[in-house]
């Protein structure tokens, strides 16, 4: 089964706070429910965990993250696969953008997955459903921490950010890792929700 999730959302702070609140491990957690783990592996790829309740059951999604395309701090191109035991698997690709807007910060994202297992028997419109909600409750979570934008930030912080150097590359990495572990939780959790 497929499934294709495309969203954008306002995020009432500039975009470089956006965007270091998305390199935040910590702050990644908090806005995902069920979330416990962002681990870069030797690979350079990223290893995500996250337990989600299915059905009566709870059951740990594990993932894994490619990231191609990337142009900090406006855009790239996740690719991912994430598997959850009997439950299914979700794979596929993702791209995500963030853009100074009016009263903070657009973060808009695409993706395109295939799901199996037990996913795919439960209908696309209860996954679509579930996912909406899913992906309101991650906003709403960064946004609180958040806070309201500033209005004398200015909007085009981001492109002031110093770019990662060496051993600090990895910060690039988490933002994507995040939205990953929200595409890959929307999908795999989605469609277990009534």
């Amino acid at each position: 089964m497929n499934v294709d999730l495309s969203s954008s959302r306002l995020v009432p702070a500039p975009p470089s706070r956006v965007w270091e609140a998305l390199n935040d491990p910590e702050t990644l957690k908090a806005c995902i429910p069920g979330c416990d783990s962002f681990v870069r592996e030797a690979d350079g790829t990223w290893a995500t965990s996250v337990l989600a309740k299915v059905g009566p059951v709870s059951a740990r999604f594990g993932g894994r993250i490619e990231l191609a395309d990337v142009n900090p701090p406006t855009g790239y191109t996740l690719k991912f696969q994430g598997q959850g035991g009997a439950a299914g698997f979700a794979k596929g690709e993702a791209k995500v953008a963030l853009a100074p807007a009016d009263g903070g910060t657009t973060l808009s994202y695409t993706a395109s997955a295939q799901v199996g297992g037990k996913l795919a028997q439960v209908g696309s419109r209860l996954i679509d459903g579930a996912a909406a909600k899913l992906a309101d409750d991650f906003f709403a979570r960064l946004s609180e921490r958040l806070g309201p934008a500033s209005p004398a930030a200015p909007e085009s912080a981001a492109p002031t950010l110093p770019a990662p150097a060496g051993g600090a590359r990895w910060i690039r990495y988490a933002a994507l890792a995040a939205i990953v572990a929200l595409l890959l939780w929307l999908a795999t959790k989605g469609g277990f929700r009534s």
